[in-house]
């Protein structure tokens, strides 16, 4: 029988009412208590990390929830977390570069409603993480949701209240849970062996600009005085304005002299960015060398930079790990204009 450790950390399956609102109290063991039949595939122990909403969460909370999993890796055959659904992708993208090549499950699982609820998806998806993480085929970072397993830096929330919550952006679901199967879409007979490694570094001085017509860029220059690295989301497939004052270009011009970070990614979720198409994206990324997300997820770009500046701050080596696939997150790029 598989030995599984879930970790509580809050969020909305962990909420009851209170005057204020929904508020995470409930705690990992009473959690466990609503789906007792998982014991018979599982002995499950718990610890409570947190309790906190996941509008809280912080990259401070990844790391602890890292070194959880860290510490009591050798003792169990896969991990549960519950979490809040707002934040759970971030969660998921950068478990998924702390913890990696993991041949055990670690699974990110929540709800849309309380699990003390009589009309809740929580004792489902519980249930099915639970299931998941004593699959033998199952490894790494996943969420599970609605009867699909997502890889972490796939996952993305495009639902606020129905159940089917979480979409996997631009690649299939790892999996899909069906009562008492799962049926594994991915063929898995690349999976590396490699030795799991944790890492404990992130540099939360990251931003984000999302543009819209008109935007002054000055917004540029304060950033670079308070973060380390950019991300700016733009339009389509992806290019800066070149309004007639040519701000943008200055402002970009500025962060790369400084040696800072700068990554361009685009507003629509799906399908990915390509900057080579349009003359207001070429110019500007093959005269800055700018990084591009492609198919990421923005989730997966805002934690993989973090990583990264976590790990180094060479340029070269920034490139050399923001263009290398980890967990599934990059499929394709075009890293020839810079």
């Amino acid at each position: 029988m598989k030995r599984i450790l879930m970790l509580g950390t809050g969020g909305t399956i962990a909420c009851k009412r209170t005057e204020s609102g929904l508020k995470p109290v409930i705690t990992s063991d009473e959690i466990l208590s609503y789906v007792p039949d998982s014991r018979s595939y599982c002995q499950i122990d718990t610890i409570q990390i947190l309790n906190i909403d996941s509008t809280n969460i912080q990259p401070s909370h990844w790391l602890t929830i890292a070194a959880a999993i860290e510490e009591h890796y050798e003792q169990y055959d896969g991990f549960v977390i519950t979490h809040g659904t707002d934040t759970m992708a971030y969660t998921a993208a950068a478990l998924s570069y702390l913890i990696q090549h993991s041949q055990k499950p670690i699974v990110i699982t929540g709800a849309q409603k309380p699990i003390d609820m009589e009309n809740t998806d929580a004792r489902t998806n519980l249930a099915d993480s639970l299931f998941f993480a004593s699959c033998d085929k199952a490894h790494d970072v996943n969420i599970v949701f609605d009867g699909k397993a997502i890889a972490g830096t796939r996952g993305k929330k495009e639902r606020t209240k129905s159940y089917n919550a979480f979409s996997s952006i631009n690649f299939p679901n790892v999996a899909v849970i069906q009562e008492d199967h799962i049926i594994f879409y991915l063929d898995d007979k690349e999976r590396d062996r490699e030795t799991v490694k944790f890492f404990h570094e992130l540099d939360s001085n990251v931003g984000l600009l999302k543009l819209i017509p008109s935007m002054d860029a000055s917004l540029l220059d304060y950033m670079a005085e308070h973060y380390d690295a950019v991300i700016i989301e733009s339009f389509g497939v992806g290019g800066l304005p070149s309004y007639e004052q040519d701000d943008y270009y200055r402002a970009i011009s500025r962060w790369t002299g400084l040696g800072k970070t700068v990554v361009m990614t685009t507003q629509v979720t799906n399908e990915g960015s390509n900057m080579s198409v349009y003359e207001v994206g070429r110019n500007i990324k093959q005269e800055f060398g700018l990084l591009e997300a492609y198919d990421m997820t923005l989730e997966a770009v805002v934690t993989k930079i973090m990583w990264i500046l976590g790990q180094t701050k060479d340029p070269e080596e920034i490139r050399r790990l923001f263009y290398e696939t980890i967990n599934r997150d990059v499929l394709w790029y075009q890293d020839s204009i810079h």
